[in-house]
């Protein structure tokens, strides 16, 4: 399943491509609190790198795990004003997962990484598009 959020103006988007685990542990959702809000573990992809190669890049860097990379879950993109980017287009793949082992300390100091029920978390993530993809894994789980 894939959803676009937003409209696109008429402007030059920066397009940035991401990928993103939702970890899922006794019923909670492992999400990063940064001072912007809350956010999937996860980030932009760098040059020739797969989703899951970036996946495994960010959790180290975001919280020091090794992790499962299983299903994709959705994606979704959206059309947005960033205030230091101009016109921007993210556009972020979702995967369910598993965090393995802490090898590192994360390289990230302003990512506190939280394990939270999914009602407490429900509609607090920072991007609406992050919002809509926690239901869709809420789905995915239901139909295992």
């Amino acid at each position: 399943m894939h959803r676009i959020f937003g409209i696109k103006e008429n402007g030059e988007y920066i397009d940035r491509e991401g990928a993103y685990l939702i970890p899922v542990k006794n019923n909670q959702i492992g999400i990063a609190k940064t001072p912007k809000g809350y956010f999937f573990l996860g980030g932009g992809m760098e040059n020739g790198e797969s989703h899951i190669d970036c996946i495994k890049r960010e959790c180290i860097e975001e919280v020091g795990y090794t992790v499962l990379v299983k299903d994709k879950i959705c994606s979704a993109e959206t059309y947005c004003i960033h205030p230091a980017i101009g016109y921007f287009h993210p556009i972020q793949t979702y995967y369910a997962g598993e965090l393995l082992l802490k090898v590192s300390v994360p390289i990230e100091k302003d990512h506190d990484f939280l394990w939270i029920e999914f009602n407490e978390i429900k509609g607090k993530m920072f991007m609406d598009m992050q919002n809509w993809a926690l239901e869709q894994l809420l789905g995915y789980i239901s139909n295992k």
